[in-house]
């Protein structure tokens, strides 16, 4: 025996090498290669490709350390500086793996992502591939499981009712299209959809293509199946499919879902994520930054479709009146996208003058409508002057208004007992920097209500203001909306949140025109079930099912009159806007132990402030706000987040039921995000991503 194969205890062999075992995922095959510590990964890796003696194009393969769950991707590092010693199995095994996607809008796809890739930039692969700008506002999403429900037949239930038809998106160069339906076969797609010079593909007033599909599209193989099928709002076809879904029954189980959210900066493979595994793509930061309609029919699109499913899913609470506006435009937008469909399929050389498209874009935000165009006297600070009625409860005490002269100066609010007393001391006065604003109105009953939660030292003082109209409402909660963020009502978007609570107020009033009655063929036509959420429709439960179907579509129908006269894309828009403006919007939760506390509470966390919760309640508790924040620091052993702020006493909490580095990300991922500028280019700067938002790289 030659003196190099005598093998040693110790498993090395006398010439110091030893063997590695490796599987190569490809094969279903093991294989031994002799190596010595100093070889480095890529000479592995082409000793192993040698051996194999297969004509195969090897370039996408990796070596995967299972134990230690580590890609060895630095091919110049040698094994003993990765550690690797012969007890070690490795996989040599391709990175671009087959991930089934569920988007927003509910439908499955077959995408091939980089399993090696941090989640940041699997993501925004993922959304470059779908002509989705801004992809650091989306993450990926453990499906949340039902505990009622058995897990097999849940998966069964959801991908039977939920299955995407057509051709289906890859990201990267040169990867593979899965077909499911009446197309088969594999092509290749190109390097994606994603228009990095900010050319024009849509036309603002109803998000369709300004040029024929080819043009569109380019070489994507969208161009050959159903090219708007990502911008294009897709009806629910049945209520059986609202049954069928998962439906949090508390803030606990919202709380759950968010433990699901993948670590943006590490791999796939890293999280356990297994090929064919269903993960869910969503919008995970609710800051919707440049939201146009000239660049973003597929994003404004999924958008509304996560706040339309938010909604039916009780995700987020609405008033009934709330409710029936999102029904209404949901079903104009229905009926929208299905003639757009039409017209397009008839009309695909449409022209559009790319000036009156531009212009139109100034009508059409996010913001939603005309601004005024009046700037007003830049050198004073508008004010408010009126009569409000203004309650502070109390314990063990009946809610009783008492009426006062209030005045509204820079972000506080000065009560007064009369008019003529204003230039004397106050009987009250309100600073609402850093104060919680919920609304609380009732159109029907006139009821316009604004409640606010102050901090003090110890906590929040709860103030609650009672205007007479809508127009009055409009502009002092627009003003304690602004003050809460430390502006005051001379900010340049004073005016805009006065219009768009107004424009929110009139989309809830029901019946404009007394004279309207619903026809019944009409009603027939509206499938209500499917456009409202089960709550509303318990309300009737104890009516015949066909007495409910005529009622809630009558109410449907009444509000619709309201936003018939939206193109589709403003629609759309309008719903987006109407979701933000829900109290609950944007508020992410998470169970969580406080320093000094005694039982399990609620931490929110949303794009400008941290929310402490009471878990039955939902009531905040206190409120700290990122811009008074100094720092904040994690400790890994114990799980801790502690958070400084300038001028309060700092903040600590231990996270139950999750990583605390989900917390991490999320205050770190909202600071990123308000570093944004519309003069910067389109790329991100994902170094200063990672370093606020993943803690130990």
């Amino acid at each position: 025996m030659a003196l190099d194969g005598i093998r040693m205890p110790d498993g090395c062999y006398a010439d110091g090498t030893w063997e590695l075992k490796m599987h190569v995922t490809d094969l279903h095959r093991d294989v031994s290669l002799r190596v010595t510590g100093e070889i480095h990964v890529g000479g592995v890796m082409l000793k192993l490709a040698e051996k194999l003696d297969v004509k195969k194009d090897w370039s996408d393969h990796a070596l995967w350390w299972e134990k230690k769950k580590t890609w060895l991707l630095k091919t110049h590092w040698t094994l003993d500086k990765y550690g690797i010693q012969a007890d070690a199995r490795l996989l040599f095994t391709p990175q671009h793996k087959l991930l089934r996607l569920q988007l927003p809008n509910m439908k499955h796809m077959k995408v091939k992502v980089n399993f090696s890739d941090r989640v940041f930039k699997a993501v925004s692969d993922i959304c470059k591939t779908f002509n989705i700008r801004h992809p650091e506002e989306a993450s990926l999403l453990r499906k949340p499981r039902d505990p009622k429900k058995k897990k097999k037949k849940l998966e069964e239930a959801e991908e039977e009712a939920l299955e995407l038809e057509g051709p289906l998106l890859t990201p990267g160069s040169a990867s593979e299209i899965i077909y499911i339906g009446p197309v088969k076969g594999s092509i290749y797609s190109s390097p994606g959809l994603y228009s990095k010079t900010m050319t024009p593909t849509y036309d603002s007033r109803d998000g369709s293509p300004l040029s024929p599909t080819t043009a569109w599209f380019g070489d994507s193989p969208l161009s050959e199946g159903n090219p708007s099928i990502l911008a294009v709002s897709q009806p629910i076809s049945s209520p059986d499919i609202l049954a069928k879904l998962y439906k949090p029954q508390s803030l606990l189980d919202k709380a759950k879902i968010n433990q699901g959210w993948m670590d943006s900066s590490r791999s796939l493979m890293e999280q356990d994520v297994k090929e064919n595994e269903v993960l869910l793509l969503r919008f995970k930061y609710h800051s919707f930054f440049d939201l146009n309609p000239k660049y973003d029919a597929i994003r404004v699109n999924q958008l509304y479709e996560q706040a339309k499913w938010a909604i039916l899913l009780e995700e987020i609470e609405c008033t009934e009146e709330e409710m029936m506006m999102f029904a209404a435009l949901q079903y104009h937008i229905n009926k929208l996208s299905i003639m757009s469909s039409d017209n397009h399929m008839n009309n695909s050389e449409k022209e559009v003058d790319e000036v009156d498209a531009a212009l139109s874009d100034l009508e059409i935000t996010l913001e939603g409508g005309k601004t005024s165009n009046t700037l007003g006297d830049i050198t004073s600070i508008p004010e408010l002057a009126d009569y409000v009625k203004v309650f502070k409860p109390k314990k063990l005490t009946l809610k009783g208004y008492k009426q006062y002269w209030c005045t509204f100066k820079d972000i506080t609010i000065s009560c007064y007992k009369s008019k003529e007393e204003a230039h004397g001391t106050p009987s009250l006065q309100m600073n609402l920097r850093g104060c919680e604003v919920t609304p609380d109105v009732n159109i029907s009953a006139q009821k316009f209500n604004i409640k606010l939660l102050i901090p003090v030292a110890d906590g929040m003082n709860e103030i609650w203001l009672r205007c007479d109209a809508e127009k009055q409402y409009a502009h002092w909660m627009a003003a304690c909306r602004l003050a809460s963020k430390g502006k005051t009502m001379a900010d340049s978007s004073y005016n805009l949140e006065v219009h768009n609570i107004l424009s929110f107020l009139k989309m809830q009033h029901m019946n404009p025109d007394p004279q309207f009655i619903a026809e019944p063929a009409v009603t027939n036509d509206i499938n209500s079930e499917c456009l409202v959420s089960p709550r509303y429709l318990k309300k009737y439960k104890n009516k015949q099912p066909g007495y409910i179907r005529d009622l809630i579509s009558a109410r449907i129908l009444e509000a619709h009159q309201n936003v018939a006269q939206m193109s589709l894309i403003e629609a759309k828009m309008r719903f987006i806007q109407a979701w933000q403006s829900l109290p609950e919007f944007g508020i992410t939760h998470f169970l969580a132990k406080f320093q000094g506390g005694k039982r399990d509470e609620l931490i929110g966390i949303t794009y400008n402030r941290l929310i402490r919760m009471d878990a039955n309640t939902g009531d905040a508790i206190k409120t700290w706000r990122f811009a008074n924040m100094k720092q904040w620091n994690v400790n890994w052993e114990i799980k801790m987040v502690t958070v400084e702020f300038a001028d309060e006493p700092s903040l600590a909490f231990i996270c139950a039921e999750v990583d605390c580095k989900v917390v991490h990300e999320f205050i770190g991922g909202y600071i990123f995000l308000s570093t944004r500028a519309k003069d910067q280019n389109e790329s991100l700067d994902e170094e200063m991503f990672y370093k606020l938002t993943s803690g130990w790289v």
